[in-house]
């Protein structure tokens, strides 16, 4: 059983038609990109669509996990040219203005305190490469392809810049960034972008097996692992630091998810947090 999330801003209602979201029974919200006479390509009020359902999904405790897909064959072409039509007769500030509300999604989608899977089932390419390289876990269909197709059109992948880099690193990003080739999920696996490929119609189960994956662990250590990830990456393993861990380790061990985990197991039954419907997947 699902149901709809709805979030207002001004007195409307949000989520529909261009972004939809479900929320089920077991906590797992489904964010799809729903404009596919347009390749579910982006402008200002999809931005504002998806970091205001972004957002109050992180801030919602019974939501442990989001899955970001898209309808018809494309995932996200980027950038809406009607739009970047508009923003080529911007001014400056308005520029960065328009800049600034694209930054915040992607903080806000990399940040989301809940695990969260991108579902690729083709074409991601500009700002939609942000989208995936902001989410934890990205199943990719083998006809899924990608790119950086900023230089193109005389730009640069400026906000998307600092998730990219850090999921495909510093010499993959200056190959795709300088030469905004297209490639393929094959590819985006070998540079990390991708965790998993699968045959198109194997798309939906893929993702539903990491789901299942999901719940079955510690709702509130599946949030506290993705914490310490984010906290930890790229910090000199020095005094402080260990500490910090070691504080984490001894803090998680004594609260009730933790005890319970450590009982359930020592019990050989499952803990109280796996549903039946997880149990019996």
């Amino acid at each position: 059983m699902t149901k709809e999330l709805k979030t207002q801003e001004n007195g409307q209602t949000l989520g529909q038609p261009k972004v939809l979201c479900t929320v089920d029974a077991l906590g797992v919200a489904t964010v799809t990109l729903n404009n596919p006479d347009k390749h579910n390509a982006f402008d200002d009020e999809v931005i504002t669509l998806l970091t205001t359902l972004f957002a109050n999904i992180a801030s919602n405790p019974d939501i442990k996990v989001m899955v970001l897909n898209s309808t018809g064959k494309s995932f996200c072409a980027g950038a809406d040219l009607g739009w970047m039509k508009r923003m080529a007769d911007y001014s400056y500030e308005e520029n960065l203005a328009d800049s600034n509300a694209l930054a915040q999604l992607f903080k806000v989608l990399n940040f989301m305190p809940q695990a969260t899977i991108a579902q690729v089932q083709g074409a991601a390419f500009g700002g939609a490469v942000g989208l995936v390289s902001c989410c934890d876990i990205v199943v990719a269909s083998d006809k899924a392809s990608f790119c950086l197709s900023e230089v193109k059109l005389g730009l640069i992948p400026a906000t998307i810049s600092p998730y990219v880099i850090n999921v495909i690193g510093l010499k993959a990003a200056r190959r795709y960034f300088l030469t905004a080739e297209r490639f393929f999920a094959d590819q985006a696996k070998l540079i990390g972008l991708v965790d998993e490929v699968v045959a198109v119609t194997e798309l939906e189960n893929a993702t539903q097996t990491f789901v299942n994956t999901l719940l079955a662990n510690g709702p509130l250590a599946v949030k506290a692992a993705k914490q310490l990830a984010l906290d930890v990456a790229h910090q000199p393993i020095e005094d402080t630091l260990i500490a910090n861990t070691s504080e984490r380790i001894a803090a998680i061990r004594v609260s009730d998810e933790g005890q319970e985990g450590l009982t359930s197991f020592f019990e050989k039954r499952p803990a109280n947090w796996q549903s039946s419907d997880v149990k019996d997947n």
